[in-house]
């Protein structure tokens, strides 16, 4: 079967927007009455796509409402540029290698059209647009009557006039795109609804494509990619930052968000046809709930902790699992800066007294943070860094850590965590949330630190046991206590929570927001979406946390075959016969192994027999396989 002859409209489709709508802002811009006249040509258009009025009737009004002038196209082109379809933005190439088989036949006008289409290649010839007249002080009055385009039915001879040989495929949004194939001018048409889904030109599409990509998928020539991306499913949870989403958006994906955690059960149902699920500390994916996550590749973990994952029943369906590491360290360091000073000089006492309208200035208990010793449990990323500003505030670092960690500054290691108690005017943890962390801290723990010490935990809520810590402030051995985080928290804001460290004097009590930050949650937004989009596009598993880590470069010229399986002897071999039965040209490839799991990358050539996808699936070791082109 040849190659099809693409028919491609450019307002919608080429483009996120009606160009006329927007060429509306710049002329109409000084008009007395400018909404109402934009809304009319807003109108006009919406008339004329749904196939409700004449196309030539509906663009000789709008043309006479504008009456634009040649500076505005300068400023209307530049704008156009930016507001060109996500989807075919990402296919660039696919314009620039295919531009002898790709017309843009569009209803619009050579002055911006042209501009565009060049920017992707497309060959001036390929380009049929309306031209308009213009006056002598370079206003346009009207349009070229004697171009097809200017009339109704205008498309269906304007494609009839290029005698295109072979298979002919339209894609626009517009009634008067569907009336090429219509006419028998064209044998498929797609209703291109990136932008914009208008209901008659849906009903009567052969296929409705939400992308490029899909219209690619639909004809043979999977593109760039080897699965549409809007039929790829994204589901946020946990009230994951926006930017999360408006990024998966932006590349194409279908992206669904809810604003609180689910069940094992809930979630179990809705990851039955979900690619991608994002979540931060309180969603629990555990075994059951991917017993039929049949299209999940990836999960992201929009926080620091993983525990809330199960990381190798993820790994045992070939779920890479991802994090966001450093993303909130500064606002976690900030909020116990923030506490150990407002612990220190009592301020949550003096608040409290002040909102019941009593006045106690007094200065029993409020101390300076400078010269005193801070102990820090947990010398990663949180606690180095809180080793640092807490030193050039004049404290004193004492730490403590199972791993050999380098110090910062002046701080020094404790040899064990009873040293460290023992020492530090103020305790703050930043562990995580492994099982042998439960109760780190408990009633032994607490009783070898300083009287009138002070604890902060905002790393793990199970890391201390809160009873005890409730005890010891009640009975006055500690001085106070900052506290983020806890054994059982609320699922959703708005659900009752209690703690036995409720009304105690003192204590610092907060939502588990210690990397609740704009800054913070943008970051992670930022960093975990680009690990997730890196693992989809190039099989990049930097940062996973329980896939062996392979940095990758985008693919180019020829497809991306990405093999994780059961770390076995021979694999490898396995994988290199069958691409060596079927005849292919290995260009690159990667393995890397942990003590579980194996991951080979593969770059072939362009062309190579399906049965490979089929024998490298069948490989007894195999747990998931899949190609990117």
């Amino acid at each position: 079967m040849s190659a099809p002859a693409f028919i491609v409209d450019f307002d919608s489709t080429f483009t996120r927007v009606e160009a006329l709508e927007v060429l509306a802002e710049l002329a109409l811009a000084d008009h007395p009455e400018r909404e109402a006249a934009q809304a009319e040509v807003r109108r006009l258009t919406d008339l004329a796509m749904g196939g409700e009025i004449g196309f030539g009737e509906a663009l000789r009004r709008r043309i006479e409402l504008l009456r634009p002038r040649r500076e505005h196209f300068a400023p209307l082109v530049e704008r156009l540029r930016g507001e060109v379809s996500a989807s075919i933005r990402r296919n660039r190439d696919f314009f620039e290698r295919n531009a002898g088989r790709i017309w843009l036949v569009t209803g619009g006008f050579h002055d911006y059209v042209d501009d565009i289409a060049a920017e992707y290649g497309l060959r001036p010839d390929h380009v049929l647009a309306n031209r308009l007249t213009w006056d002598a002080d370079g206003t346009a009055v009207g349009l070229d009557a004697a171009n097809p385009l200017s009339r109704d039915g205008g498309k269906v001879e304007a494609v009839r006039g290029l005698q295109l040989s072979g298979p002919v495929v339209v894609v626009g949004d517009g009634w008067t795109d569907y009336e090429i194939r219509q006419a028998g001018a064209a044998d498929r048409f797609h209703a291109f609804t990136e932008n914009v889904a208008r209901p008659r030109v849906v009903a009567a599409a052969d296929q409705v494509s939400a992308s490029w990509d899909e219209v690619l998928h639909a004809e043979g020539l999977a593109g760039r990619w080897s699965y549409p991306r809007s039929r790829m499913k994204v589901l946020l949870l946990e009230n994951v930052h926006p930017d999360a989403a408006r990024r998966f958006r932006d590349e194409g994906y279908d992206v669904a968000i809810e604003p609180g955690a689910v069940s094992e059960v809930e979630l179990a149902g809705r990851l039955k046809d979900v690619s991608i699920l994002g979540i931060r500390s309180k969603t629990q994916v555990t075994a059951a709930a991917l017993a039929g996550a049949e299209r999940l590749l990836a999960v992201g973990a929009y926080c620091i902790g993983v525990n809330q994952i199960d990381l190798a029943a993820c790994a045992d369906r070939g779920v890479a699992a991802f994090n966001a590491p450093y993303s909130n360290t500064r606002s976690v360091v900030e909020l116990a800066i923030g506490e150990i000073v407002a612990l220190m000089r009592r301020l949550t006492d003096r608040t409290a007294e002040a909102h019941a309208g009593r006045w106690a200035k007094t200065a029993d208990g409020a101390r300076e943070i400078r010269g005193k010793t801070l102990g820090i449990v947990g010398y990663g990323a949180i606690g180095s860094q809180l080793s640092v500003l807490a030193e050039a505030l004049g404290m004193t670092v004492v730490y403590h850590d199972i791993a050999e960690k380098l110090a910062y500054g002046a701080a020094r290691r404790a040899r064990s965590l009873g040293e460290l108690l023992a020492q530090a005017d103020v305790v703050s943890l930043h562990v995580d949330g492994r099982a042998g962390n439960r109760h780190l801290i408990g009633a032994g723990e607490l009783a070898l630190m300083k009287p009138g010490a002070l604890l902060l935990n905002l790393s793990r809520g199970h890391v201390v046991d809160v009873e005890a810590l409730a005890a010891a402030l009640r009975a006055g051995r500690l001085g106070g206590a900052g506290v983020d985080v806890f054994p059982e928290e609320p699922a959703a804001n708005g659900e009752p929570f209690d703690t036995p460290l409720r009304g105690l004097p003192n204590v610092i009590l907060t939502p588990h927001v210690g990397g609740s930050t704009e800054e913070a949650q943008a970051a992670i937004a930022d960093f975990a979406t680009e690990r997730l989009l890196g693992f989809l596009h190039r099989g990049d598993t930097t940062f996973c946390v329980n896939l062996p880590n392979v940095q990758l470069s985008e693919v180019s010229g020829g497809h991306r075959l990405l093999h994780i399986h059961r770390n076995r002897p021979g694999v490898l071999a396995g994988i290199n016969r069958v691409l060596a039965e079927h005849g292919l040209n290995i260009l690159a490839q990667h393995l890397k192994t942990d003590d579980r799991m194996g991951y080979v990358i593969t770059d072939v050539d362009h062309d190579y027999p399906q049965a490979v996808s089929a024998a490298l699936k069948a490989l007894p070791e195999t747990v998931r396989f899949r190609v990117l082109r």
